[in-house]
């Protein structure tokens, strides 16, 4: 049977034009988009210094708190607070809190032993330690979070222009030895990659809770988190969505900028997360979940397509121009991309990454039909 449709004139051409199609798409993504990302350069620091409040949820992270908040509570930065929300935490979190509190002024803590009815996971306590904020700059990260320089706030802080109400930073992870540790590497900086760039087209869409600013008056004006407030995660991209424009939101992605977190351990743990984030990702604009499907689609119908019509002897050589014509597009952006990550050490087998998160997300999407992950951490 399929000899016969192969035999015609019409499959043949149906199968190169879908093709040529999603090449398309491919390379609009990687020559608009991330292209520019490339050559990104920052603005000139301010001389001004605004006021700015650190604000962390914390449950049960005695030892993450123990190790990263005195490189927070130390930033060259000359008008900040931190205030640490303690979110029932049963272990010696309290303590650690208390005797930082005696030592650096500018450490404020808040304890928590319940949630509200309707509030569940971080969005109840980072409301309060938010609505606690005595400056009008918030700059949020994880307790498990620390900063990749003593310039952390200062970098972040200096995005925010007359016009500017959200800056994207970047929340790299820990390198280590491992497929899955440079997996996670790639699959975080490849988000990045996906959102500053969407932020530098004037289609900001999320960022990342672990390196995070935006001002208190947005999160008043937006109502903080009540338009998603059911929804346990969200309490970074979800909130993104909702108050990021074309004209309010900056990026910072110079390396002093970055925070720096363990990734998960076990193949098991980083499941869990990427179910809960792409289930997230359902709620997003319809506008930003169509640029997000269109590159994706784009990508599996190329993977596909590719091998269907070599094993078909479709087209071969015109297929093959195309598929390394994209290769080389694709390596040449994404390893410019990942230097200014500091990922360069992913560089040289950008495709094997690719395609191995490309089956990975596809697998997460079909099991996110049968299980919804409950775990807000």
């Amino acid at each position: 049977m399929i000899d016969l449709l192969v035999d015609t004139h019409f499959f043949p051409l149906v199968l190169l034009a879908v093709f040529v199609f999603s090449w398309m798409v491919q390379l609009v993504f990687y020559l608009w988009f991330y292209h520019p990302l490339t050559r990104f350069k920052h603005p000139s620091l301010p001389e001004k210094s605004p006021g700015v409040s650190v604000v962390i949820s914390a449950h049960n992270e005695y030892h993450h708190l123990k190790e990263n908040l005195p490189l927070i509570l130390e930033q060259d930065y000359p008008q900040y607070e931190v205030l640490v929300v303690n979110h029932s935490s049963d272990d010696d979190t309290r303590y650690l809190l208390s005797s930082l509190e005696e030592k650096y002024p500018n450490l404020k803590s808040i304890a928590i032993r319940e949630d509200l009815n309707f509030f569940t996971g971080k969005k109840f306590p980072l409301s309060i330690g938010i609505k606690s904020a005595r400056y009008p700059i918030l700059l949020l990260t994880d307790a498990d979070c620390r900063p990749a320089s003593s310039r952390w706030v200062r970098e972040m802080a200096s995005g925010f222009g007359s016009q500017t109400e959200v800056v994207l930073g970047y929340g790299a992870y820990n390198k280590t030895k491992g497929i899955l540790n440079k997996l996670i590497r790639f699959d975080t900086a490849h988000i990045a990659m996906q959102y500053f760039s969407f932020a530098l087209a004037g289609i900001p869409y999320m960022g990342v809770g672990r390196n995070l600013s935006y001002l208190k008056s947005a999160f008043y004006r937006e109502k903080g988190f009540i338009s998603h407030y059911q929804i346990r995660s969200g309490d970074d991209d979800l909130f993104i969505n909702s108050v990021a424009n074309a004209v309010n939101t900056a990026i910072r992605i110079s390396p002093d900028s970055f925070t720096v977190s363990d990734p998960k351990r076990t193949p098991g743990e980083w499941i869990t997360q990427k179910k809960r984030h792409l289930s997230t990702s359902t709620h997003y604009k319809f506008k930003h979940k169509s640029l997000l499907g269109a590159y994706s689609l784009s990508l599996l119908l190329f993977y596909a397509l590719f091998v269907l019509m070599v094993s078909l002897s479709v087209s071969i050589y015109p297929v093959l121009f195309l598929f390394l014509a994209r290769l080389v597009v694709q390596y040449v952006v994404f390893s410019k991309c990942l230097r200014k990550f500091d990922e360069k050490d992913l560089v040289p087998f950008v495709p094997v990454w690719d395609l191995a998160m490309l089956l990975f997300n596809s697998f997460i999407l079909v099991a996110n039909l049968f299980h919804k992950s409950k775990k807000w951490k």
